[in-house]
């Protein structure tokens, strides 16, 4: 990765989006979308990807999130040991975000496990033995309306955005294997340092055959338990502002407002939880001067829906796997591995 930084140009966000969209299209298909040559196409890929400023990996399908158990952490540090604490949490399979806000002492974390009982495990007795930790609070995850692999920046023309859409998969059948096997972690384990790396690719990396790579993967992808997503650094993008808002909305109209929230561009990750709010919104945003203007707009949108804290991340430290520089740029890979057992994983 490089030292100098550079702004995004409006061809790297188009490349982007692009790859939002469809993340595993060929160089043709998308050098067809964006008026290039295959060959540019590429060059301009690993650019980005060398530079640490854009990347794909894989994300947790829909249907993931009703096998798994995953929370919202804050976690308070002992004064002047922010920085020796994240380090240590950042090898922590079971984290997958790490974000500083809040204050110079305090973590606020999106972890997940493989069921409940490991996340009491991972909360009570993993993290607060962690040097330097003194506070650990947990909000459960009832209910995901959204999570951050389905935000879309908006660099493409609409006829554009149209080619790209991929047309709806056949309903999977009910009585699918919905679990994860130890095929399929070491093949998620893959594509967590390159979610473009080729059947090919993964085959001789693991061993097998190319098509059983193809078929698991295309499984697991109609299962809903594995989609990909492309992410990169926001503060070059141009979205150097998250913000994460906690309220509280009736029981009744939770999910009317929780799918209402989904479609506002501005928001990445949407979720019931567990505690004194039971609703919580991340959105991304140009400026820290768009916060109160989009609270207002939540505030005008549902007046029922109250909103007691706001907080505006300061640096994001891990982004589902992936460790960050200051700027938002990927300079390290720990792949996630929720479904590791706390008491013989090497927190």
């Amino acid at each position: 990765m490089q030292d100098d930084v550079r702004a995004l140009s409006e061809d790297d966000l188009a490349l982007i989006h692009a790859l939002q969209l469809r993340p595993r299209a060929s160089w043709t298909e998308l050098g067809q979308v964006l008026g290039i040559d295959p060959v540019t196409v590429a060059r301009r890929w690993q650019r980005l990807d060398e530079r640490g400023e854009a990347w794909v990996c894989v994300s947790p399908g829909p249907a993931l999130f009703d096998l798994v158990c995953a929370a919202y952490v804050d976690i308070d540090c002992a004064a002047g040991s922010t920085a020796e604490v994240v380090a240590a949490l950042a090898g922590h399979p079971h984290m997958l975000t790490l974000e500083r806000s809040g204050g110079s002492n305090r973590i606020f974390a999106t972890v997940a496990t493989r069921d409940f009982d490991q996340m009491g495990r991972y909360t009570l007795d993993a993290l607060p033995a962690v040097p330097n930790v003194v506070a650990v609070r947990t909000r459960i995850v009832t209910h995901w309306f959204a999570e951050g692999g389905s935000w879309r920046i908006d660099a493409l023309a609409p006829q554009q955005r149209d080619q790209l859409r991929t047309p709806a998969a056949p309903a999977a059948d009910p009585r699918g294997r919905r679990q994860v096997t130890e095929l399929d972690r070491a093949m998620i384990d893959q594509l967590y340092g390159d979610g473009r790396a080729s059947h090919r690719a993964i085959a001789t990396a693991l061993g097998i055959s190319s098509s059983t790579v193809k078929r698991r993967i295309d499984e697991l992808t109609r299962l809903g338990l594995l989609s990909f997503r492309c992410d990169f650094a926001r503060p070059l993008g141009g979205w150097p502002v998250a913000v994460t808002f906690w309220a509280t909305a009736p029981t009744a109209v939770l999910p009317e407002i929780g799918y209402a929230l989904i479609r506002l561009p501005q928001t990445r990750n949407c979720a019931a939880v567990s505690g004194t709010h039971n609703l919580v919104v991340q959105a991304g945003l140009h400026s820290v001067a768009e916060v109160t203007r989009f609270e207002n707009q939540l505030a005008t949108m549902h007046p029922e829906l109250a909103i007691t804290e706001r907080s505006i991340t300061l640096r994001h430290e891990k982004l589902l796997g992936r460790i960050l520089d200051q700027h938002g740029r990927s300079k390290a890979v720990v792949p996630p591995d929720i479904w590791r057992d706390i008491s013989s994983a090497d927190q």
